[in-house]
């Protein structure tokens, strides 16, 4: 027996601003909410193919680059649409040290939290 992700849990100083932002990234939406947190996924809720993702209210300074990000793939446009959709949605470049011989884009969220937007389409669930 394996496991599985089930959902990915992102502390941020606002989670209705990120739930918004990443609902329109992911075509996700807003599956519960709770005193300091906010729950997002696909429309079929939790344990379907994909994880959900908690936004938890943390007011830390945000210290350092984190050990975990989120790589995400465009499924109906090439790369360089999604990258203009996403900075209209409020993302940003971000240099983490890149080359700029990369494949991917390296973006920051609102809160300024590190993702990637890969080269490579891959179909909708």
């Amino acid at each position: 027996m394996a496991c599985r992700i089930s959902e990915l849990v992102l502390e941020c100083h606002d989670p209705e601003v990120l739930a918004r932002f990443w609902c329109e990234v992911l075509d996700f939406v807003v599956l519960d909410r709770e005193a300091d947190c906010v729950e997002i996924g696909p429309r079929e809720g939790f344990g379907g193919p994909q994880p959900t993702i908690i936004l938890s209210r943390s007011d830390e300074p945000k210290d350092g680059t984190p050990r975990l990000h989120i790589d995400v793939s465009a499924t109906d446009r090439d790369q360089d649409a999604e990258l203009e959709r996403l900075l209209k949605l409020g993302a940003r470049p971000a240099d983490i040290g890149q080359t700029g011989e990369e494949s991917w884009h390296v973006l920051a969220d609102p809160e300024g939290t590190v993702f990637c937007l890969l080269k490579a389409r891959i179909p909708a669930l």
